[in-house]
């Protein structure tokens, strides 16, 4: 007589529909190859308080709500040596405020210099499109500056179906409010069916911590900090050391997918979804 086995069963759900969103980040994504005129900004606001920084030291902690990426700033060991070196004291709340005033309107005088679209962004999000996918977007940026990206980006073809700032949520990256509010207002049935796509490391792991399938963007935007034009200027063993080393920070932030700019996305979407059709999750 055989005996009943006593062994138990789980069963795990899966979502294995289509991808219904995709949600893009603005400078160094979708427009401003280089993610040029946040950089240029946060230096000259250092610069006048006699604290020069280097280019590097102001991407830091690029992606974050523009007030806490000052402040982050503030908090690199360098930046706090010749700090203490010119004032004779370590930066402190007023200090960030009083910057953050002063970045506020130059940022905005300078915005549209650097608005020109990405180039691929404009058939990709056509191609999204084709299949039924809304977009979505999030940025560092403030109301006010996004407004004027928003209006740039209108007049050369590409407007998001969504479009969400720091200042419209309790935090910015890399929590993941930014994406679960593009969610909310692009009618979306689950996290897994979206892919968030972003030049920043906070921004992908912003995807990453709102459940959902993340592209890495490691040349057109803060990791290489290069314009176009100097981009392709670069000779090509220096582009590939630039290029390694974007790669690798952006796999090691946890990047599903790195590529070099938003035209060479859609052999990963086509992969998700082939990945999520096997019941495959972020």
């Amino acid at each position: 007589m055989l005996r009943k086995a006593n062994m138990s069963f789980s069963y795990k759900r899966s979502y294995r529909g289509p991808i219904e969103a995709v949600l893009l980040d603005w400078a160094g994504t979708t427009m401003d190859f280089g993610c040029m005129a946040p950089a240029v900004v946060f230096v000259e606001v250092f610069k006048r308080k006699k604290v020069p920084i280097t280019v590097e030291e102001a991407r830091a902690p690029m992606g974050a709500h523009k007030r806490v990426h000052i402040q982050r700033i503030t908090e690199l060991e360098s930046v706090r040596r010749r700090w203490r070196e010119t004032h004779g004291r370590l930066p402190d709340e007023n200090d960030v405020n009083a910057m953050f005033a002063e970045f506020v309107p130059l940022q905005l005088e300078c915005l549209s210099t650097y608005s020109a679209l990405i180039p691929g962004t404009l058939e990709v999000v056509a191609k999204l499109r084709s299949r039924g996918i809304k977009i979505g977007s999030t940025t560092g940026y403030l109301t006010e500056m996004m407004k004027i990206n928003f209006d740039d980006a209108k007049r050369q073809g590409y407007e998001p179906d969504a479009t969400v700032c720091a200042a419209d949520v309790p935090a910015g990256r890399p929590y993941p409010h930014m994406c679960l509010q593009n969610v909310i207002k692009l009618g979306v049935s689950t996290v897994q069916a979206c892919v968030k796509i972003d030049d920043t490391i906070p921004g992908i792991e912003e995807g990453l911590n709102a459940g959902m399938w993340t592209i890495g963007l490691a040349v057109s935007g803060n990791e290489v900090g290069l314009m176009l034009d100097q981009w392709q200027a670069l000779p090509k063993p220096e582009q590939e050391a630039k290029r390694a080393r974007a790669y690798t920070r952006m796999w090691q932030c946890g990047a599903h997918y790195v590529v070099d700019t938003i035209a060479q996305i859609m052999p990963c979407i086509e992969d998700i979804q082939a990945r999520i059709q096997r019941g495959e999750a972020p």
